[in-house]
């Protein structure tokens, strides 16, 4: 006879998940934003387009215009549009997988990755990977915004990085709600004033693309070579991690039924992997426009995003206006994807403290540390050797998503040895999976030993590749030699209630935590080991003493 703790008594979906009054303060914030949780049916009231609105108004950073210019200043404009169709591909393969999970089963990457080879612990080193990511590009957008407030404004640069980053503040702390809006009313401005300058000059001055297909760059001679394009496609590949801002929103997607499917799935598409199409536009047109004004400002001003509107602007209006439309569009671009940043990072920070201290501090205390960090950064001038920190950072980055996204698309669903129903709670998961853990930490460590020179010159640019070829290789690999055994540290939460309903979507069916005295859905509840009633994932997390947490149990996949 079966001694687990078993429960059926359910209750009626209510219309929103409310903090009662007086309840803790770490409650009414996860309660907003789902920090450390599953995004209840309840509080998914987005239809999917807004949901993809918002996610790709994420994007709009101005970071894609300074890679793209500093590829083809470096290698040519043919090497750079190779790397950029490189790392783009790269990056929809696998972001497809992850941002499935995310939408279907309504939780961030950093859950995703718990449950996809990593562990309950071993994924807090993909968190502060992931975290990094937020403030490295929080840092570079910020970089931009003091150099268009300089050149607009005359504000010192020392004093446009204290402005970048304090005025998202007010923006980041009220989570989706607030995003939700600023994205959708900011795009149209945003991609107006965009695309309006290359459409102009490429209608006008038709010589521009010849000029710019013909750039052979400073290293270059013209020609296409295998090292140019990995080293670029290597930079580019540093924005694989920007999935996780993606999911960040795609985790809010409403139920797929049979009558929303279509949408369900273009929303998906275009919000996850598809940012990439968008990006890798950017970083195009950042090549242009930094040919197009070389030899007004030099190549060393040709990657700063504010000199190239500026003087695209400048050949299609007044000169009056040249000046504030340019800064315009920089303060805009900047304000959209750095509370992204701020939200993601800070997300991604609370996740893994709570972890590891089993106490949950609240968000916004992570939100000034990623500020913090990113502040440090901007006047470091991090700006003036930004490719040699991405392509560093992509060989981490790389062997993160790929390990992942093969866990899903390959050991999930190919092998069946990954359970294919995602798992986020403690007590459920092994403390760390070696499955994720061995893939990632091998293919970091082999690929940054190769980009910095440590097996040759020669194999230096082939860093990127071998991080992403050992990922696929060992995560799968690892699953056949463990058997899988170390995914699910117990396969049964106690409770009668199925996980998924009818659809295949999460159960919304509602208990009552009786730590906390609030209402959860079915995914993020499980039975508690010393009460007949069940904890919220939250309060499993912040258990010090483990009394909630189910005892471990034979596991099968």
């Amino acid at each position: 006879m079966s001694t687990e703790p078993r429960l059926a008594e359910v209750t009626e979906p209510e219309p929103a998940q409310k903090a009662a009054p007086g309840a803790d303060q770490a409650v009414k914030e996860t309660l907003e934003d789902y920090t450390l949780r599953f995004a209840p049916r309840s509080y998914r009231r987005w239809t999917p387009m807004v949901v993809a609105t918002t996610a790709l108004g994420g994007i709009a950073y101005m970071a894609d215009f300074s890679i793209g210019a500093g590829i083809g200043l470096a290698h040519g404009t043919g090497n750079a549009l190779l790397a950029i169709a490189v790392a783009a591909v790269v990056i929809f393969v696998t972001g497809f997988p992850l941002a499935y999970y995310g939408a279907r089963y309504n939780i961030d990457l950093d859950l995703i990755t718990r449950g996809s080879g990593f562990g309950y612990f071993g994924s807090v080193l993909t968190s502060v990977i992931f975290a990094s990511f937020t403030f490295i590009f929080f840092a570079l957008e910020g970089s931009i915004m003091a150099q268009g407030l300089k050149l607009g404004l005359g504000l010192p640069l020392w004093l446009g990085y204290l402005v970048s980053t304090l005025m998202v503040i007010p923006l980041v702390i009220y989570g989706m709600t607030a995003l939700s809006k600023l994205q959708v009313w900011t795009t149209p401005i945003w991609l107006l004033l965009m695309v309006g300058p290359l459409v102009y000059l490429v209608a006008t001055d038709p010589g521009t693309v010849d000029r710019f297909l013909a750039y052979a760059g400073t290293d270059g001679d013209g020609g296409v070579n295998t090292a140019s394009v990995l080293l670029g496609a290597g930079v580019c590949l540093s924005l694989i991690a920007q999935i996780g801002e993606q999911i960040d929103y795609l985790r809010f997607m409403p139920p797929k039924t049979e009558s929303n499917k279509r949408s369900w799935w273009t929303a998906v598409v275009m919000a996850g992997p598809g940012w990439v199409v968008l990006g890798a536009l950017k970083q195009a047109i950042g090549v242009f426009l930094a040919v197009y004004i070389i030899a007004e400002v030099g190549p060393t001003a040709a990657p700063e995003p504010i000199q190239q509107f500026k003087h695209a602007f400048d050949a299609m209006m007044p000169s009056w206006i040249v000046l504030p439309l340019a800064v315009a569009l920089v303060v805009i671009s900047q304000i959209k994807i750095n509370v992204t940043n701020a939200y993601s990072g800070s997300l991604a920070w609370t996740n893994s403290f709570t972890r590891v201290t089993k106490r949950y501090p609240g968000r916004m205390v992570f939100v000034l540390v990623n500020l913090g960090f990113a502040l440090i950064l901007m006047e470091a001038d991090m700006f003036s050797f930004l490719n040699s920190i991405l392509g560093f950072y992509s060989n981490c980055a790389i062997a993160w998503v790929v390990t992942v996204a093969t866990d899903i698309g390959i050991n999930k669903y190919v092998l069946k040895l990954s359970p294919h129903a995602p798992e986020f709670r403690r007590g459920m998961l092994y403390a760390v999976n070696p499955v994720g853990v061995v893939s990632f930490v091998a293919a970091s460590a082999l690929s940054i030993a190769m980009y910095f020179h440590g097996l040759g010159d020669t194999l230096q640019p082939y860093s990127p590749v071998a991080a992403a070829v050992i990922a696929f290789v060992l995560t799968p690999l690892m699953a056949v030699v463990t058997k899988g055994r170390y995914y699910l540290r117990r396969t049964d939460d106690g409770i009668d209630e199925p996980l998924l309903d009818e659809d295949g979507n999460p159960s919304a069916v509602t208990y009552e935590c009786h730590v906390c005295r609030q209402q959860f859905e079915r995914p993020d509840v499980a039975a508690c080991r010393t009460h007949d009633a069940v904890v919220c994932s939250l309060c499993l997390s912040t258990d010090k003493v483990g009394d909630h947490v189910l005892p471990e149990a034979p596991a099968t996949v």
